[in-house]
């Protein structure tokens, strides 16, 4: 049997965190593993339980949603992340963030069980790329070299040097900044997303979203995700990285 959604909900409101509880455990494939009524807590409870879902008010004691939707993100970009407030003035900046969907209380149940039904197809989607096998076939078409460059990354036990034409992916990831690379090698740097972006071949590596940079050779296919997000996968590796609407629209004008 597949493995509960674990969902977060923070909001200040008893009432409201009541009717998500409850929406939550009606739904199927669903769990709830914590409940928040600041902006700190949500924060910690988040660190805690690693949640794949966080429903999230904007206006909240100690932190607004809008700031813990940007520390949640530094730690694991992939959390699905739903607005739920009686302020529509915030909807650009949420989806700014790469909100998933975005809630005007008060709403109606078929609407919020609309919004579950697309959260479980995508990480049906997600759970069925992590088993899929990632090894490239020898037939496979294989990203032609451009980038004969290396550079050095820095950690704690050090530095490594990387050809860039290995480099798969980068992104935040609790707090750090990793690379994925060829032959399944993974590189962790304190160094952040934008000091390594600024070290690669432009030509060659794309900022698609605020926490992943993609090696353009490697793009196998982009699917979409949430309201104005896509999902790129990525050939050589099980990771993959999200897109927003506006940098598909440049991606797509790159490959005319």
């Amino acid at each position: 049997m597949a493995e509960s959604i674990r969902v977060l909900i923070a909001d200040d409101e008893p009432g409201m965190r009541l009717i998500l509880k409850k929406v939550v455990e009606k739904e199927d494939g669903f769990e709830l593993c914590g409940e928040a009524e600041s902006g700190p807590e949500l924060i910690q409870s988040f660190e805690r339980e690693r949640p794949q879902v966080c429903f999230l008010d904007v206006e909240m004691p100690g932190l607004s949603g809008l700031e813990c939707a940007k520390i949640i993100q530094d730690m694991e970009p992939r959390t699905i992340l739903i607005f739920a407030t009686a302020h529509d003035d915030y909807m650009a900046q949420a989806f700014e963030l790469y909100a998933f969907d975005y809630l005007i209380k008060p709403f109606k149940l078929d609407r919020i069980h609309q919004t579950m039904g697309r959260i479980r197809e995508v990480i049906r989607e997600q759970t069925g790329e992590e088993t899929r096998t990632t090894a490239v076939s020898k037939h496979e078409h294989k990203p032609e070299i451009r980038a004969n460059g290396r550079i050095m990354l820095r950690h704690k036990d050090g530095v490594n040097f990387i050809s860039e034409k290995d480099i798969l992916l980068v992104q935040r990831e609790n707090r750090s900044t990793v690379l994925y690379a060829t032959e399944g090698r993974r590189f962790e740097t304190s160094d952040s997303l934008g000091d390594v972006e600024a070290r690669l071949n432009p030509q060659v590596f794309f900022r698609c979203h605020k926490s992943y940079i993609i090696n353009l050779d490697a793009i196998d296919t982009i699917t979409p995700y949430g309201r104005w997000t896509y999902v790129v996968h990525l050939l050589g590796t099980d990771q993959d990285a999200l897109i927003t609407h506006d940098k598909y629209e440049e991606l797509e004008k790159m490959f005319l």
